[in-house]
């Protein structure tokens, strides 16, 4: 199935996807494309949205790259507000940003530091 992909080209949504993980500090390529797929399911009505995508990118490469190297890639700035929105997700129990946490979690990309340090554990 996948080299259908190299035949007709990637998706503008999985294009635009990649751009943002590239911003957020994240090679897109370390990223499966199964999680990439369900990132944009999840993002469905949203996706379209390049805010949206970088929202859930910034996310996303705090929690499979961990704290030090997300701040090496994109800066202490993001690491905090990346840290503030997994406290926020975890009180919440169910909002988006704990959607996508639970996605890395079952995929198994979280970095362990993050897992630990925030008590993650898939349910």
């Amino acid at each position: 199935m996948f080299g259908l992909l190299s035949l007709f080209g990637r998706s503008r949504d999985i294009q635009r996807l990649d751009d943002a993980l590239r911003a957020a500090g994240l090679h897109p390529a370390v990223v499966p494309e199964a999680v990439k797929l369900t990132v944009l399911k999840l993002l469905a009505d949203a996706r379209q949205d390049p805010a949206a995508l970088r929202h859930a990118s910034d996310l996303l490469a705090h929690v499979m790259l961990g704290a030090e190297d997300h701040a090496t890639a994109v800066g202490p700035e993001a690491v905090a507000d990346a840290e503030r929105r997994i406290e926020q997700a975890v009180a919440a129990g169910d909002s988006a940003d704990a959607r996508l946490i639970l996605l890395c979690l079952q995929a198994g990309v979280a970095q362990p530091s993050v897992v630990r340090r925030f008590g993650l554990e898939a349910e």
